[in-house]
């Protein structure tokens, strides 16, 4: 487990009473059979609109891929006199929104928020992908949806497809579950020849693994908020096909029942992002380390004072730390 250097995070004010009614709001939808209160949580859920025309040196749209299943994303292009180069292409940078499988999604404010930030700090274009929900959907709908985003991009046949965005170049990012969706996401890639987009980075922030194992930063930390020990386990249950256990290869990467991914040429550069508050970090750090000894080019970067999803609170200083490495990572 990294070290913290304190006991318990110090954190502002509106940042503790956000991430209490946040995890209340989680525990009061989720029924003990196993389903979500949606008409509850989606009251609570405050979403952004998309602007009629650009605004802040941006143009959204939201692009439908399936309506059958809810399968959409949100598009976040930077007007071109606001980039360093305006005549240059520049990469595509697809997000998964984290929610463990079963919150909230692209027009939540605090989502919309992030990657409005990452579409002008990173100078990217940014998709971010509204999957289907567990646990009406379970494994592998997720990675199912997050797949046919990237072919449906491949194919470049939608009326607002920017003409500056590079397929070329393009990132797999998430947080939390997020993170989760986006390392299977990269391994259907790295077995897939598309005719134009190339998957060159991926993005892991705080990403959501697991086992059967109980380990020291899970136990230490089992009432952090947001991804406490009773929630995680939780979600896994509700995520997971019936009978399965958390050794599970959507959660357990690189544990016994593991997809291997040694022999994947094409498995992307991979940033991973840890907090020293976050119950999951030792997962995370597994996860660097197996890559790793799989011999796939993987940086770690560690916040030792971050909470899980620190990076949705703006008015904590390692947010704006978060955006400066990635940017880095993109551009290296």
């Amino acid at each position: 487990m990294s070290g913290a250097t304190n006991e318990s995070p110090i954190l502002p004010w509106k940042t503790k009473i956000l991430l209490s009614i946040l995890s209340t709001l989680t525990d009061l939808s989720r029924r003990h059979n196993g389903t979500v209160n949606r008409r509850f949580m989606n009251f609570f859920d405050i979403t952004s609109k998309i602007p009629s025309k650009p605004v802040h040196g941006l143009k959204i749209t939201d692009i439908t891929v399936d309506p059958t299943r809810n399968l959409w994303f949100r598009l976040y292009t930077p007007t071109h006199h606001d980039l360093p180069n305006p005549n240059s292409l520049i990469p595509v940078f697809i997000f998964f929104h984290g929610g463990g499988f079963a919150f909230l999604s692209p027009d939540s404010k605090g989502y919309d928020d992030v990657c409005r930030r990452f579409a002008l700090e990173l100078s990217v274009v940014v998709v971010s992908v509204n999957y289907r929900l567990s646990p009406e959907f379970k494994y592998p709908s997720q990675y199912d949806d997050g797949f046919d985003v990237l072919k449906f991009l491949d194919l470049k046949n939608f009326k607002d497809f920017p003409t500056k965005a590079d397929l070329s170049r393009c990132f797999l990012a998430g947080d939390s579950a997020g993170g989760n969706i986006a390392h299977h996401v990269a391994v259907r890639a790295a077995k897939t020849d598309f005719k134009e987009l190339q998957v060159i980075g991926l993005v892991s922030i705080q990403p959501f693994f697991g086992g059967e194992e109980r380990t020291e930063s899970e136990i230490k930390l089992k009432k952090a908020p947001l991804v406490s020990l009773d929630r995680t386990d939780w979600l896994w249950k509700v995520f997971l096909p019936e009978g399965s256990n958390r050794d599970h290869e959507a959660v357990n990467v690189f544990g016994p029942k593991s997809t291997y991914i040694s022999g994947l040429t094409k498995f992307p550069a991979t940033l991973v992002v840890v907090g020293g508050f976050d119950p999951l970090q030792d997962w995370q750090k597994r996860y660097y380390e197996g890559l790793k000894r799989c011999g796939k080019e993987v940086y770690l970067v560690e916040y030792p004072n971050a909470i899980h999803a620190f990076y949705i609170f703006p008015e904590l200083s390692d947010s704006s730390l978060l955006f400066t490495e990635v940017k880095n990572f993109i551009e290296k």
